[in-house]
């Protein structure tokens, strides 16, 4: 694959929100990721309600995944995903799994398998988190994610733990 003639890959984003209008943070990081030098959107999910992980004093999460072909080394591309949530007002107050305005995680890089001080692709927790495999599987039903398999067995060993999608993106 290329883009503009650069050797590409395909990488897999999540993008949640629980707070300050989350579909509309959500759909705001879709056009902020979309328009970084070196990436094309490929597909985006639906939007998916879910229940917090972590504390529950705190408001449903609004999920989506998107798809893109990328240039960008994974590294880059995760310093962009965290500009975003920077300039989307995300405070990293160290509290795990609080409330937050945006969210963006780095869940697949193509076939990569990376543990580094600052990235862990995929992403640790996508196996078990409903609000990731779902969205995962209506853009990529036939995704094989190294080291763990098929996408479609790993949905179908996690129970949806009342995820619901809202709406179609």
């Amino acid at each position: 694959m290329s883009l503009a003639g650069q050797p590409a890959v395909v990488a897999y984003i999540g993008l949640g929100s629980n707070l300050n209008d989350p579909i509309a943070q959500v759909r705001s990081a879709r056009r902020d990721i979309a328009r970084l030098n070196g990436i094309r959107e490929i597909a985006f999910s639906s939007l998916y309600r879910s229940a917090p992980m972590g504390p529950a004093d705190q408001p449903d999460f609004v999920n989506a995944v998107m798809a893109v072909m990328t240039t960008l080394p994974a590294d880059t591309l995760l310093m962009h995903l965290q500009a975003i949530e920077a300039a989307h007002g995300r405070v990293r107050s160290g509290r795990r799994w609080g409330p937050r305005t945006l969210d963006l995680d780095l869940l697949l890089y193509d076939q990569a398998v990376i543990d580094s001080a600052i990235l862990t692709v995929p992403h640790p927790g996508l196996a078990r988190r409903a609000f990731v495999l779902y969205p995962l599987q209506e853009i990529a039903p036939d995704l094989q994610i190294v080291g763990q398999g098929s996408l479609a067995e790993l949905v179908r060993r996690c129970p949806r733990n009342g995820l619901r999608r809202i709406e179609r993106d």
